[in-house]
């Protein structure tokens, strides 16, 4: 039986994606490993679909309960399936070690633990600092940029011969947002001043927004992406010319696929929390995204985009 690594990663869609380096660089290293990882099905599925996972397990299982309690019960079936493990990698938050303390009773893997979030001090990159624990694997300079291959096929992406802009006006918390009326009147100006079509992207939290969104730029060329599987959203996003957006986990996963875009960037710190490579380009307000002007967004996302921008009145 070959040997195998497990990669516990918690958190969201972001912190996930941000974290596809650790599992790119154990892939890389270890090509004949068996690589896993404990996380939520509905986001590891992304490393799965891309290759990078060989099988994903849900952290949220009730059986695993007994793991997160001081002398917790520990299922049996749990127990022998972290005894199948040579290497733990665990990058969950657990400050009294109650988690690694109950797999060390049901494992001898080498355990790692890594951040669940990036230290303020010393200040990195979170795709640094999620890196940092594999030194002790002897893996230094890995690549630090989250891609997902292109094992998620691009069948069903918009033609290429049509320009595309990918947008989404929201994300996991709203003071990340740009305001609603601001993302309104931006679209109505590029639904006149383009032929674009327009890929309108969001989950749960954005509700009724992208319907109201969509309303303002001609049917016939607008679409509304809500609630899709990660790798299918991945394969749409794929087929885009360019993304506009926020903070959130959504503009790492356009990032990850190699979209350039342009970022409404908040109060994150942007050291630590921007999409890693040359693809997409922020744009931040210092006195607060509600103060980001509407012609400024406009302008930038022409420019970006390599289109001509129109005259404004």
């Amino acid at each position: 039986m070959n040997p195998k690594i497990l990669v516990v990663r918690g958190g969201a869609i972001g912190d996930f994606i941000l974290t596809l380096p650790v599992l790119s660089a154990l892939r890389a290293n270890f090509p004949r490993v068996g690589l896993e990882v404990l996380g939520y099905p509905n986001i590891a599925c992304l490393a799965s679909a891309a290759g990078l996972a060989d099988r994903v397990e849900a952290i949220e299982a009730r059986s695993l309960a007994g793991f997160f309690a001081r002398g917790g019960d520990l299922d049996p079936k749990l127990v022998q399936y972290f005894s199948g493990f040579e290497i733990i990698i665990s990058y969950l938050y657990d400050p009294d070690f109650i988690f690694q303390t109950n797999l060390a009773l049901s494992s001898r893997a080498q355990f790692i633990a890594g951040p669940h979030r990036p230290p303020a001090d010393p200040k990195a990159h979170a795709t640094d600092a999620f890196l940092k624990p594999l030194e002790r694997l002897a893996i230094f300079g890995a690549d630090p940029i989250p891609r997902l291959p292109p094992k998620i096929e691009a069948a069903g992406a918009v033609p290429r011969e049509t320009f595309c802009l990918a947008a989404h006006p929201g994300s996991g918390s709203e003071h990340k947002n740009w305001p609603e009326p601001l993302w309104a009147d931006l679209l109505a100006h590029l639904a006149e001043a383009t032929p674009w079509k327009l890929l309108l992207v969001g989950g749960e939290a954005e509700g009724t927004r992208l319907a109201r969104l969509a309303a303002v730029w001609p049917a016939d060329r607008v679409e509304i992406l809500q609630g899709l599987a990660l790798p299918e959203l991945a394969t749409r996003l794929r087929g885009c010319d360019f993304y506009l957006g926020h903070d959130s986990g959504i503009t790492h996963l356009a990032a990850a696929v190699s979209l350039p875009g342009l970022v409404l960037w908040g109060a994150s710190d942007r050291e630590i929390w921007q999409p890693r490579g040359p693809a997409m380009e922020l744009l931040h307000s210092p006195d607060g995204l509600p103060c980001l002007e509407v012609a400024t967004v406009l302008k930038a996302t022409l420019r970006l985009a390599g289109r001509p921008g129109p005259k404004l009145p």
